[in-house]
C-alpha cells in the first residue's frame, strides 16, 4: 500500500532522517529549557523593583537576547558556521546543528520565561521574602513551581519552532527530515519523498502539542 502511494521513498532512510531530526530536536529543547531558564530568571530578578534590581545588567541581558531572537534562523546558521566549525569540528551532520538550534531557540524561550515569571502574583513573592527566604529560596519554592504551566507551555511552543529549524537546518546538509525532504525529495522531483517527511514532521509536532498540554494540564492547579 505504502509503496503505491510513496514508491521512491527508501523508508529505512527515512527512519533515519527521523530519527536525526528527533535527536536534534531533544538535545536542543534540553538545553534550550536550562539557558532560557537562567536567561528569563536573569531578566526578571535585575528588572526593576525586583530583588536584584540592575538595570545596566538588564539592558545588558535583554540586549542580547533581543538580537539573537530576531535574526533569521537560516541567516543565523550561516553566521555561526566558524563557531560551528570550531565547536563540533564539522559543519554537516545532526550535532553541528544544535549550536545554532540552541542559540536560536535559547532567547526566544528566555523572554517567554521572564512573561510567566511576571504573571506570578506579586503577594506571594513578598510573602516569601517577609518571611526570610533567601533568593535561591524564593527561586525554587516560589518562581518556579508557580510558573511552571505557563514554562511547560512555552517550551512546548518553543520545541515545535525547533523542529522547523531542524528542517531549515537540514537543507545546509545538518541531517534530518529536511535534509532527505530536500536532497531526495526537492533536488530529484520526488514529490512522494518530500510528502512523506511533511507528514513524519507534522506527527512529531503534533506529539509535543499533545504531550505538552497533557503536562500543562497536570501541572495548572487552578
Amino acid at each position: 500500500m505504502l509503496e503505491n502511494i510513496f514508491p521512491n521513498v527508501d523508508w529505512e532512510k527515512m527512519w533515519e532522517a527521523t530519527v536525526e531530526t528527533m535527536y536534534m530536536t531533544g538535545m536542543a529543547v534540553v538545553i534550550t529549557f536550562i539557558l532560557g531558564i537562567i536567561l528569563g530568571l536573569l531578566l526578571f530578578l535585575t528588572s526593576k523593583n525586583n530583588i536584584w534590581e540592575n538595570r545596566i545588567v538588564y539592558m545588558i541581558t535583554s540586549a542580547v537576547v533581543n538580537v539573537f531572537r530576531s535574526i533569521p534562523f537560516i541567516i543565523l546558521i550561516v553566521l555561526l558556521i566558524p563557531f560551528t566549525k570550531f565547536l563540533i569540528g564539522t559543519i554537516r551532520g545532526a550535532n553541528a546543528a544544535l549550536p545554532a538550534l540552541i542559540i536560536g531557540a535559547a532567547p526566544f524561550y528566555a523572554r517567554m520565561v521572564e512573561i510567566a515569571l511576571r504573571e506570578i502574583n506579586k503577594g506571594v513573592i513578598e510573602a516569601a521574602k517577609s518571611m526570610g527566604a533567601r533568593t535561591s529560596t524564593i527561586v525554587w519554592k516560589v518562581l518556579l513551581p508557580e510558573s511552571m504551566p505557563a514554562l511547560v507551555s512555552g517550551l512546548t511552543v518553543t520545541a515545535i519552532a525547533l523542529v522547523g529549524f531542524t528542517a531549515m537546518a537540514g537543507v545546509i546538509g545538518a541531517g534530518g527530515l529536511g535534509n532527505l525532504a530536500y536532497l531526495d525529495g526537492f533536488q530529484r522531483s520526488r514529490d512522494d519523498v518530500t510528502l512523506a517527511a511533511t507528514i513524519i514532521i507534522l506527527i512529531i509536532v503534533f506529539a509535543i502539542q499533545f504531550i505538552g498540554d497533557t503536562i500543562t494540564k497536570i501541572l495548572d492547579k487552578r
